[in-house]
């Protein structure tokens, strides 16, 4: 099966974000000012159906005549790729110690082209062996040095990504979404990059860094160059079930985006193998533009069960 292809680029990869483990619950609860309490009178028309979807272990319906409260969603919660940044350093400490083990062998193979050249140049330009065995040296050095390998290098360019999606999704944060980052799916080593929580509803966000262009066939599948995304796709939906599957909210559904830096999408967006493909700056308008199916106090709910129910997948 294809290696998943992290994501990309963003500056100051090392920028501060919140910590699951440092946070406190995602809902806090304060008295209710007038302003709060109109629009609070509108949304209780349609409280009959959010009941539905409130209503959970340990729920009940507050007494007639009780305090009234407005509850707010922590807007962004978790480190976006954290894990993706820790996979980056565990491959590369493991094959920096393999490239270490190597190193008399790399030292030897430079000295013997250092040799080589000087004895070369000695027959040749006798004056200029110094210079001939430095060039040897450094040149054969540079090319043994040790660097990460492309799939490695993948992991730490997927964390720069997820990060830059994370800041993508902020502005939506003043419309009432919760954006969790980086969690654990159950029983698996698999992660969700990004689940969104808000009036449009739930879903789940797996950022991609690939250039070019990516190309539909004529049988509606997804091409990078010559590799076919039919798996990325496919682990970017199961993700979006698994997420179904842990928030248990039976009339729930929960599609699955894949946002895209770095490469053009066909026709700004595509719809193949149970996944939506758009690029990256065009996620905030997409949900944005989705029809209101969740209130904020369901948004709420949400948010905190999902909290409870995942971990951080670092």
């Amino acid at each position: 099966m294809p290696r998943p292809h992290p994501t990309q680029p963003d500056p100051d990869p090392d920028r501060g974000w919140p910590s699951c483990d440092q946070e406190r619950p995602g809902v806090w609860i304060r008295p209710l000012g007038h302003a709060d309490l109109q629009a609070l009178l509108v949304h209780l028309g349609d409280h009959d159906r959010d009941e539905r979807l409130l209503t959970g272990p340990g729920w009940r319906r507050p007494a007639r005549g009780g305090p009234v409260v407005a509850v707010r969603v922590r807007a962004s919660i978790g480190r976006p790729g954290t894990s993706a940044q820790a996979q980056y350093r565990r491959r590369r400490a493991s094959e920096h110690a393999a490239w270490t083990h190597g190193l008399p062998r790399r030292a030897a193979a430079v000295l013997a082209a250092g040799a080589a050249a000087g004895l070369l140049a000695a027959q040749l330009a006798p004056h200029l062996t110094p210079l001939a065995v430095a060039m040897a040296v450094a040149g054969l050095g540079w090319q043994l040095r040790f660097r990460p390998s492309p799939e490695t290098q993948a992991w730490q360019h997927g964390a720069k990504g997820e990060r830059r999606t994370a800041r993508l999704l902020v502005p939506l944060e003043r419309h009432g979404w919760a954006i969790l980052h980086d969690l654990a799916i159950p029983g698996s080593p698999a992660n969700i990059n990004h689940l969104a929580i808000g009036p449009g509803g739930v879903l789940v966000i797996d950022s991609k860094q690939y250039r070019g262009r990516l190309r539909l066939d004529g049988y509606g599948m997804l091409w990078h160059g010559r590799h076919l995304l039919v798996s990325t796709l496919c682990k970017t939906r199961w993700a979006a079930d698994q997420a179904d599957e842990v928030l248990g909210i039976a009339d729930l559904q929960i599609p699955a985006i894949v946002a895209v830096h770095g490469a053009s999408v066909p026709w700004g967006r595509v719809h193949s193998d149970g996944a939506t493909v758009v690029p990256a700056r065009w996620v905030p308008e997409l949900l944005q533009a989705l029809p209101p199916t969740l209130g904020p106090e369901q948004v709420a709910w949400l948010a905190d069960r999902a909290r409870l129910r995942f971990h951080p997948a670092a």
